[in-house]
């Protein structure tokens, strides 16, 4: 596989340098450039021939979610963010991945392979892990399999989460944010900071709730939007 030519863009230079240091550890990426600011990225996107778009949000001048949309032909896109609000929009814009800063190098890895995954050639050897439909929690001093169709909703408890199934109700030793990270976002969805559910178990929404089965949650304000967007409404 040829190496794929990436930029960085992120008004942070901290954030710029730690993705260079991630981008040595593997061989197949090759960095074209790092610049602080859309315009200047633009500016490279019509000199250089780039694969892979690193790319922050909350940037000065023009922000990495409108600057994406100002490509008529964009390259495959990461982005690099420490805001969550923004994921479904990115998604919508066909984005290989969402990292929350602060990341670790593994996570990033992850979010490469999404990437590199469609361009290996049969028979080749990039290893990618299989995105599985289930997960394992370990709670009540037991290891639970998890099918990711039978979770209903979880619920942020401090260093725990509330985990609502089909069949338990678990509180796992892990943060909000880390359990999130287990799930793919295709069929999860942030509806409130302390709320994610499972789109597919949505019996109906009434106001400013989402009603699954017999449980009730609530829809922030800042989160409505989005979550009406990402079903069609």
């Amino acid at each position: 596989m040829r190496q794929l030519n990436c930029l960085i863009v992120d008004d942070e230079p901290i954030a710029r340098e730690i993705i260079k240091a991630y981008c040595s550890h593997l061989p197949m990426l090759h960095i074209v450039a790092s610049v602080g600011n859309a315009l200047e990225a633009k500016t490279i996107l019509q000199t250089q021939q780039v694969d892979l778009l690193f790319l922050d949000i909350n940037m000065p001048i023009l922000n990495g979610i409108s600057f994406l949309k100002t490509l008529k032909h964009p390259p495959q896109v990461i982005f690099t963010t420490a805001y969550k609000e923004y994921a479904i929009d990115a998604f919508d814009l066909a984005a290989c991945d969402y990292l929350l800063k602060p990341f670790s190098l593994e996570r990033f890895i992850v979010a490469v392979d999404k990437v590199l995954s469609p361009l290996a050639p049969n028979g080749g050897t990039i290893n990618v892990e299989k995105k599985e439909d289930y997960l394992f929690l370990k709670a009540e001093g037991k290891i639970f399999k998890i099918l990711h169709d039978e979770l209903l909703f979880a619920e942020a408890q401090g260093n725990y989460t509330k985990v609502v199934t089909t069949q338990h109700t678990l509180l796992p030793s892990m943060t909000f944010s880390s359990f999130e990270e287990l799930l793919p976002t295709t069929h999860f969805l942030r509806v409130h900071r302390s709320f994610l559910i499972n789109k597919a178990r949505i019996t109906h929404i009434e106001g400013n709730r989402v009603f699954i089965q017999s449980h009730e949650v609530p829809i922030g304000s800042s989160y409505r939007e989005g979550f009406l967007k990402s079903l069609g409404l």
